[in-house]
């Protein structure tokens, strides 16, 4: 083609050769100038001086070691206080835990016994109540004419117990099939006035009379045979018998055959149930009482415990039932008798760790469970 016809070709087709030419440029050209402009506004980076390199300041580090120690501080209070709380909640828990297993204890054996033997009625001969025994710890001065107040809970042997599993009830001394039916002119069998190493009489002496002396009161003996009589005027009933528990010059019941063997009255006066032996079945006295803020339960046992010959009411075991205790107190609920006798029981326990007290009271009728 010659040069005329290209120059006519361009002249014809303006846009695909001239105008296409001019648009490339132009967006070269202003690409150019926006990468350039872009760069001219670019914001040089400084290296950080040396004083922006060293960190916390001494006031801020002491600001902060300051703020650290009030919280943990208040942390350990806290945590402090958690756990005095959670000691004091396991603290009351094991007091309540062992005030009701001492209490449950007592009245279970109160409602299966036959008879209360301490604490006996009031006497108005004396000067302080026989009929409510309360001890405290630490102990309360008297304020009457006993020399310590003391306080005890006894009833006769329930009839359920069996130590030796040989199928009698560990009450039957005999071996009978009968309980407390022949008793000896002490009537507990132990040699003591009263029941063995116990204040009887709640005038804070123990023993302190003869060992005939069943009520431990005015050195005398038999003078309140079992005919539920107060024969000797002291507000009491039956409460100390002669060997003949009935007084009335007989083997057992005068004119009866007590042991229906077709015999009426044979054998010793002092034989009680006519089986031709005397005074082999006697009162098993089963005890609670306060001993050094430790209440303890007292059990008869059908073995020869002591070591001597032949089993007495001295062959007993003797175990702890609650820590702790700061108050035990027992009434012989007063115009009541036989089997509508009441016995109020109170039992506090106190921690010695923060004086976190437990205190239980219930009544229970003697034999209520029979």
């Amino acid at each position: 083609m010659s040069m005329n016809n290209h120059q006519a070709v361009r002249t014809a087709h303006p846009t695909i050769f001239g105008s296409q030419d001019v648009s490339i440029t132009g967006r070269v050209r202003r690409a150019h100038r926006i990468s350039t402009a872009s760069r001219d506004r670019l914001i040089p980076i400084r290296e950080p001086q040396a004083s922006q390199q060293a960190g916390f300041t001494l006031i801020e580090l002491l600001v902060a070691t300051t703020l650290a120690a009030l919280l943990i501080a208040g942390l350990g209070g806290v945590v402090g206080q958690v756990a005095m709380t959670r000691d004091a909640v396991q603290d009351r828990n094991e007091l309540t835990r062992q005030a009701r297993f001492a209490m449950d204890q007592m009245v279970r054996v109160v409602s299966h016994s036959r008879l209360l033997l301490l604490p006996l009625a009031d006497k108005p001969a004396s000067n302080w109540l026989e009929n409510v025994r309360e001890q405290t710890v630490p102990p309360t001065t008297p304020t009457d004419d006993s020399t310590k107040y003391t306080a005890v809970l006894a009833v006769t042997l329930p009839a359920y117990q069996d130590l030796d599993a040989d199928g009698f009830s560990d009450a039957d001394d005999d071996r009978d099939g009968l309980i407390d039916e022949d008793l000896p002119e002490d009537s507990h069998n132990d040699f003591a006035a009263g029941i063995y190493l116990i204040d009887d009489g709640g005038n804070g002496a123990v023993d302190d009379s003869w060992e005939f002396d069943d009520d431990e009161a005015s050195f005398t003996e038999g003078e309140d045979p079992i005919n539920g009589v107060d024969d000797d005027g002291d507000a009491n009933v039956d409460e100390d018998p002669s060997a003949d528990i009935n007084e009335d010059g007989c083997p057992g019941v005068c004119g009866v055959d007590d042991d229906a063997d077709g015999f009426v009255d044979e054998g010793s006066v002092d034989d009680d149930d006519e089986d031709g032996q005397a005074d082999e079945d006697w009162y098993n006295a089963m005890v609670f009482y306060l001993d050094n803020g430790i209440l303890k339960l007292r059990t008869p046992v059908p073995w020869d415990e002591t070591g001597v010959s032949g089993i007495t009411g001295r062959d007993f075991i003797t175990s702890d039932i609650a820590d702790n205790v700061t108050r035990f107190r027992v009434e012989r609920v007063a115009g009541l008798a036989g089997s509508q006798q009441l016995v109020d029981i109170t039992l506090e326990l106190t921690s010695p760790i923060n004086g976190e007290r437990v205190s239980l009271q219930t009544q229970v009728r003697i034999g209520g469970a029979l």
